[in-house]
């Protein structure tokens, strides 16, 4: 019941204080992002942690002006693959081979399986499928985030484009795909904060075949 409970509590804030998170909370979000699922495990995606308020302040016109990013206390920028290569997917297998002590040879097929499949496709459908393991994490965090009570927004009202050349992305072969501010409500200056949570009823919701 608890993770309901902590999902009823949370919102997308409107409004935050500016009172920092302490660290502690911050990490045990990145690491529940850190050991959320992706398709084959392959985690195509980084995960950018401004804290610099100069920083912040250039990203809130790119991010249609919105308060919550200079009044968070860090900014999660979730920045996917821009595309699927063989180096990328061989270092992964790797890389995990390495780590459970097994040879290169028990995955060979399926590694191999993977690079045929994503470089027969075009970049841009790499990256969206890149994108949707993102989003993956992103919800990861708002529990991981609700869990610790901490606030957030997530966020696709931004220019991708602007932030990636402002945050330097595609040197990284990197592209943004969404924001999530983590700080605390501004109980009194946040119109959502006493609105009763209402999600579509599960009747409406839900089909069981």
């Amino acid at each position: 019941m608890q993770v309901l409970e902590n999902l009823n509590w949370r919102y997308a804030t409107k409004s935050m204080n500016g009172k920092p998170v302490p660290q502690e909370k911050v990490d045990y979000i990145l690491e529940a992002v850190r050991l959320s699922a992706s398709s084959s495990g392959l985690q195509p995606y980084e995960i950018l942690v401004i804290t610099d308020p100069e920083v912040k302040e250039r990203i809130k016109p790119i991010a249609w002006n919105q308060s919550q990013i200079t009044d968070a206390s860090h900014v999660l920028v979730f920045a996917a693959w821009d595309n699927y290569t063989a180096d990328r997917i061989n270092s992964v297998f790797k890389y995990n081979n390495e780590q459970r002590e097994l040879p290169d040879s028990v995955t060979d097929d399926y590694r191999e399986k993977l690079i045929n499949s994503y470089t027969n496709k075009t970049a841009e459908e790499n990256f969206n499928h890149a994108a949707k393991q993102a989003y993956i994490a992103l919800g990861t965090a708002l529990v991981a985030a609700a869990e610790q009570k901490v606030d957030s927004t997530p966020m696709e009202g931004f220019d991708p484009a602007a932030l990636d050349e402002m945050l330097d992305l595609k040197s990284k072969g990197l592209r943004s795909t969404t924001i999530l501010p983590l700080g605390y409500r501004n109980e009194e200056g946040d119109w959502l904060v006493n609105m009763k949570k209402v999600r579509t009823p599960k009747e409406k919701y839900i089909t069981v075949v």
